[in-house]
C-alpha cells in the first residue's frame, strides 16, 4: 500500500515522522499554511492523520491520496513559492491554504492562472474573495461578517466610544478598518482613537496610553497571536481598567491567546466560527478527540480544518477524476464539485455552502459567526457563547 508523501519546507515537522520519496499517487492534495507554533504543527498532524484514515478506508473512489505539505511560515513570498511549486511541479489537484490572509491573498493570482482550486482553512480577509477568482473557496467566516456581528455586539453591550489599535497584517487591519466603517455607517461615530502599529512591533504601550486618554468604552486590539497577547497584557500594565471592554479579531480563537495572555484574556470578546464550549454532541465529541489525540483544547482553526477535510473528501469523490493526462480538466472537475457543496453541516455554527460564480456570495462559504467571551485565561482557559447570527450572502459588501 502506498503511504502518504509528506514534504516540509523551511521547518521540519515536530516528532519523528519519516519523509519518504514515493511513486506518483493518483490524487494529490497540496498544503501550504503556517506551522510556527506547536499548535500549528498539530494542524498539520490533523491533516496527515485524516488523509491516512481516508487511505486506510479505501481512499477516494479506490484511489490513494498523496499529501504534499509545505510550511509557509505566514510569509507571503513563501506562500507564493509554495503555490507555484504545488501547481506546476507537484501537479496537485487541489490546494489547502493558507492560515494567514497576507499569504493567501498573493496566492490567489498564482492558483487562478494555473487553474488549480484552493480551499482556505483559516484566512478571513474579505479582500480574498473580492478578487472574483473561480478557483478560491473559503471555509472560515469572512471578516465582512465578523465586523458586523462584532460591531453590533460591542455597541449594544459596551458602547460606541471605541479605540482601535491594529497591525499591518492583512486580516488584522481589514478587521479594524471594517469595524470602524461599520460603526460610522450604523451609529454615526468615528474612532475615539485609531493607530496602526509598525510591522513586528512588540511594545504597544505608547498607543495604549493614548487610547486610555480618550476614556473609551471599548478598545479593539487586532493583530496576530503574539501581538494580541502582548497588547492585552500591556493594556493592563498601562492602567486601562477592566471596565473597558477588550475586543479582538478572530485570531483570539487560537489557543495560544488565552493560554499565554492568562488573566488578561478574561472578558475579551471575539467572533469566531466555533467555540470549545459548544454543547452540541458533534462539538463535544470533536473537542474530546483533539484533546485526547493532540493535547490541546481546539479553537476554531482546528474545527475549520476538520470541516474543510470533511467537505473535501466527498467533493473529490463526486469529481470523478479521470487521470487521463488532462490535469486541467481534472482540476476543473474538483473546482466544480466543491462549488456544488450546499448546506454542509459540521462543526461550524451554521451551514457552509458554495455556488458556481467566483463572487464573494458564492465563495464565502460560512455565513454564521458566533460571539465568544473568555471567562478564564491560562492553560485551563474557558469561554462562553454569547450567541450566533447568520447573514445573507451579500451582507457587508
Amino acid at each position: 500500500m502506498k503511504k502518504i508523501q509528506i514534504i516540509f519546507s523551511s521547518v521540519l515537522f515536530a516528532g519523528s515522522l519519516l519523509i519518504t520519496s514515493l511513486a506518483q499517487a493518483d490524487i494529490k492534495i497540496g498544503v501550504s499554511f503556517r506551522m510556527l507554533s506547536d499548535v500549528g504543527y498539530k494542524h498539520g498532524e490533523l491533516i496527515k492523520d485524516t488523509v491516512e484514515e481516508w487511505n486506510a478506508s479505501g481512499g477516494i473512489n479506490g484511489e490513494k491520496v498523496d499529501l504534499i505539505l509545505y510550511n509557509d511560515e505566514c510569509k507571503s513570498e513563501k506562500g507564493v513559492a509554495n503555490a507555484t511549486k504545488l501547481a506546476y511541479q507537484d501537479k496537485v489537484h487541489v490546494i489547502i491554504g493558507s492560515s494567514c490572509s497576507s499569504v493567501t491573498m498573493p496566492m490567489v493570482p498564482v492558483i487562478t492562472k494555473a487553474g488549480v482550486p484552493q480551499i482556505i482553512p483559516h484566512s478571513t480577509s474579505s479582500k480574498i474573495t473580492l478578487t472574483g477568482s473561480e478557483y478560491i473557496f473559503r471555509v472560515p467566516v469572512s471578516s465582512r461578517f465578523y465586523k458586523i456581528v462584532q460591531g453590533k455586539y460591542t455597541a449594544e453591550n459596551s458602547g460606541t466610544k471605541i479605540a482601535y489599535i491594529y497591525v499591518p497584517d492583512q486580516a488584522s487591519s481589514d478587521f479594524a478598518k471594517s469595524m470602524i466603517k461599520f460603526m460610522k455607517d450604523e451609529y454615526g461615530v468615528d474612532p475615539a482613537y485609531e493607530a496602526q502599529a509598525g510591522e513586528k512591533e512588540t511594545d504597544f504601550r505608547s498607543y495604549l496610553l493614548k487610547a486610555k486618554a480618550t476614556n473609551p468604552d471599548a478598545i479593539v486590539l487586532s493583530g496576530l497571536v503574539d501581538e494580541t497577547v502582548r497588547a492585552l497584557k500591556q493594556s493592563y500594565e498601562v492602567g486601562i481598567p477592566k471596565s473597558v471592554a477588550r475586543v479582538a479579531n478572530s485570531v483570539a480563537s487560537k489557543v495560544e491567546v488565552p493560554t499565554n495572555a492568562g488573566k488578561a484574556a478574561v472578558g475579551v470578546t471575539y467572533a469566531a466560527a466555533f467555540a470549545a464550549s459548544d454543547k452540541r454532541p458533534i462539538a463535544k465529541k470533536f473537542v474530546k478527540k483533539i484533546k485526547d489525540k493532540y493535547g490541546v483544547v481546539p479553537g476554531h482553526d482546528f474545527s475549520q480544518m476538520q470541516d474543510l477535510l470533511d467537505m473535501l473528501r466527498p467533493a473529490l469523490e463526486k469529481a470523478q477524476i479521470k487521470f487521463n493526462g488532462d490535469l486541467a480538466s481534472d482540476r476543473n472537475a474538483v473546482r466544480d464539485s466543491i462549488a456544488g457543496i450546499t448546506n454542509f453541516t459540521g462543526l461550524a455554527s451554521g451551514p457552509i455552502g458554495f455556488c458556481a460564480a467566483g463572487s464573494p456570495e458564492c465563495r464565502d462559504g460560512n455565513k454564521t459567526p458566533v460571539m465568544i467571551e473568555y471567562t478564564k485565561g491560562g492553560k485551563n482557559w474557558k469561554t462562553k457563547v454569547a450567541g450566533t447570527v447568520t447573514f445573507n450572502p451579500s451582507a457587508g459588501l
